[in-house]
């Protein structure tokens, strides 16, 4: 190990007002904790050193998403048997934002998720999770069918003109990528499942037809971008740590896909 101390805190908070972060921001964070180095606390630690620099008048918002919760006729990684199919859209239980955990967002998410005074939004595959000041807005009315698009927390954090932070994680995990692909006039659109509940506590199986997501040349589009001057980079702890605008990043997206992308019609 090359550190010569454990971060903590107040040097994280130090780290990320070096970096640009500033009380009363929203931020959307992606993040992996390992990139950081040894954190004493860990995770706990990174949320609360957020929440420090933030103060009481920003908002953290962090992605909560349930891949699991998806159709198994499009698992690829790995693929189940077609004979299963039916049994797991049958005995999933349904997306419920208090009790189901988040799946491959890392430690940070489920911190944030599990935080006095969070709230979440209520999409079975693509939920977010906040807090702060502007939290129920952000999460408030998260469409099935516009799962990434105007009406989802991205698009709340748009219309803040809210910032995005990557902690050491590049932009192949910049959800707010996926805005500019909602705006695409051409974007491809395709049937989803998921499991969700009932009132009563039972589960069904809803289908419903929304944008397709596609992250392959989000790297790109991110060196792209980052060749503009329009985010900050700096370290977090032991991580490289990127900050900006998400409106600005969005834009700048939204026309990049447009110019780069072929679509098959």
């Amino acid at each position: 190990m090359d550190q010569t101390a454990p971060h903590t805190i107040d040097s994280l908070a130090a780290d990320l007002r070096g970096l640009g972060l500033s009380a009363g921001d929203v931020v959307l964070v992606h993040s992996s904790v390992r990139a950081l180095g040894f954190v004493a606390g860990g995770a706990q630690s990174v949320v609360a050193a957020l929440l420090e620099v933030l103060g009481p008048g920003g908002t953290l918002v962090v992605p909560t998403h349930t891949p699991d919760n998806t159709d198994p006729a499009g698992w690829q990684a790995p693929p189940v048997p077609e004979a299963w199919w039916p049994v797991i859209r049958a005995s999933t239980p349904g997306f419920d934002p208090a009790r189901t955990p988040s799946r491959y967002m890392g430690m940070l998410p489920e911190v944030v998720r599990a935080w006095p005074g969070a709230v979440r939004s209520d999409h079975p595959q693509v939920s977010f999770a906040a807090l702060g000041t502007r939290a129920a807005e952000i999460v408030a009315g998260h469409r099935l069918d516009d799962a990434l698009g105007e009406q989802s927390p991205l698009g709340a954090v748009y219309r803040l003109d809210g910032r995005v932070l990557l902690l050491g994680c590049g932009y192949d995990s910049n959800t707010s990528l996926h805005l500019a692909e909602w705006r695409q006039a051409t974007a491809p659109r395709t049937e989803q499942g998921a499991s969700v509940r009932h009132p009563d506590g039972g589960s069904h199986w809803l289908t419903w037809t929304d944008v397709q997501t596609d992250e392959d040349d989000f790297p790109q589009l991110g060196a792209d971008f980052e060749a503009t001057g329009a985010a900050a980079s700096g370290r977090v702890g032991e991580a490289t740590a990127r900050l900006m605008s998400q409106r600005a990043l969005v834009d700048f997206a939204t026309a990049w896909l447009a110019a780069h992308r072929r679509r098959i019609s």
